[in-house]
């Protein structure tokens, strides 16, 4: 898979930028703040329909616009996926209904020309981004961490974003009974509708999390090794809020960081526990209005050699592990879709040392298709860029060196 063109409309520092894009490795080059990451963002906004820096798509629209009373931004991507080319575009769409201060914003996404709802077009462009703020998905925070796998499973697995859509539509309305209840009280037996939809995602989801871990604990378990040739062994360590696994009987709770295989659980097994630790958990939720159980509160560490690398590693092991965690993403996807995924990657060779650059090539020689993102080109090496397109970025223009 790989972008063929890439156009945006009043989109962050562009007015308007199109761009023809060859199926190789691309670099761009320039000083900070001239638009380089802006066209990773919007193309990583391909993939999953939401920005790695801003905090609302609004922010997305460029700044500079006059006040009209409809303002439009637009991201088109034209990509090849196997043998056929495909348009992927997402509006956003500002209008001013007579309250300047109260604008009503809208997104649409359209693919090849036809409108389609948000969970209808996720996974028809793939991509994997690698930026230095993605050192969070280990040193963050647990949603931080849910968030990254959410976004890898809803490129890579049919259907993964319309059950996420779903749970979290019926969680939303869990908890709002919780909370009457909690005021009021009533009939607990009114949870038991929200109890069903709940379980029937949330047992996909789960089930999606502890497929998917496995594999890339498996992908990044390998990498890790090569890159600490042989000295660290690396371990993706799954957290669920419910747990489908009895204890072991005579034995007690620890906090040890054992590995536990919930690969064998099918779907309706994990949906008639989950089902039946939401109805033990009533007294509870209804006592904090919340839901306590469930993939909305989930976690996953990254143990290395024994050690939870989120708590005690050194940024040094934080940033090995993510490297692993981002090569066994691409080759996750490629397996999972039958496609390689487009590579991009923001000003990371500033993180690496030079054995991790030396690595982070021999990738870049695998993929169809990579962006790369740089304020130095002394840290590639001569036979790089000779090798490769480089595109000089300053004041949101694109020149090809």
């Amino acid at each position: 898979m790989y972008l063929t063109r890439l156009a945006l409309t009043n989109f962050r520092i562009f007015s308007r930028l199109d761009l023809q894009i060859p199926r190789k490795v691309i670099l761009l080059a320039g000083s900070n703040a001239q638009g380089k990451t802006t066209i990773l963002e919007a193309a990583a906004y391909l993939a999953n329909f939401s920005s790695f820096y801003a905090a609302a798509d609004r922010q997305l629209l460029n700044f500079n616009l006059q006040p009209e009373p409809v303002l439009v931004g637009r991201i088109v991507g034209e990509y090849q996926r196997g043998l056929r080319s495909h348009t992927l575009e997402v509006r956003f769409i500002q209008e001013f209904n007579g309250s300047p201060n109260a604008p009503r914003f809208r997104k649409e996404v359209l693919l090849d020309g036809v409108k389609k709802r948000l969970s209808e077009v996720y996974g028809q462009f793939n991509a994997v981004s690698f930026l230095p703020q993605m050192s969070r998905i280990i040193e963050g925070s647990p949603s931080d961490r849910r968030q990254y796998l959410d976004e890898a499973l809803a490129q890579a697995q049919p259907g993964y974003a319309r059950h996420s859509a779903d749970y979290t539509k019926a969680l939303n309305q869990r908890n709002a009974l919780l909370k009457i209840l909690a005021e009021r009280g009533g009939d607990t037996r009114q949870l038991e509708a929200w109890d069903e939809m709940l379980a029937r995602h949330g047992a996909e989801i789960m089930r999606a999390r502890v497929q998917a871990l496995k594999e890339l604990e498996e992908q990044a378990a390998a990498v890790h090794q090569q890159l600490t040739r042989g000295t660290e062994l690396l371990r993706l360590l799954y957290k669920p809020a419910y747990e489908p696994l009895p204890a072991p009987k005579g034995q007690m709770a620890l906090p040890v960081q054992a590995a536990v295989d919930r690969s064998q659980l099918s779907v309706e097994d994990l949906e008639a526990g989950f089902r039946k630790a939401l109805h033990a958990a009533y007294r509870e939720d209804i006592s904090r209005g919340m839901t306590t159980l469930g993939p909305h509160r989930d976690e996953f560490r990254f143990i290395g050699s024994g050690i939870d690398l989120g708590d005690f590693g050194s940024r040094g092991q934080g940033r090995t592990a993510l490297l692993s965690l981002k090569f066994a993403e691409v080759q996750w996807m490629r397996a999972r879709t039958g496609e390689w995924p487009v590579l991009l990657l923001d000003e990371i060779m500033a993180e690496l040392d030079p054995q991790r650059r030396a690595d982070l090539l021999v990738v870049l020689g695998q993929v169809e298709q990579a962006l790369l993102t740089s304020t130095d080109l002394e840290m590639f090496s001569p036979e790089f860029t000779q090798n490769h397109e480089v595109w000089r970025v300053r004041d949101g223009i694109v020149m090809p060196d």
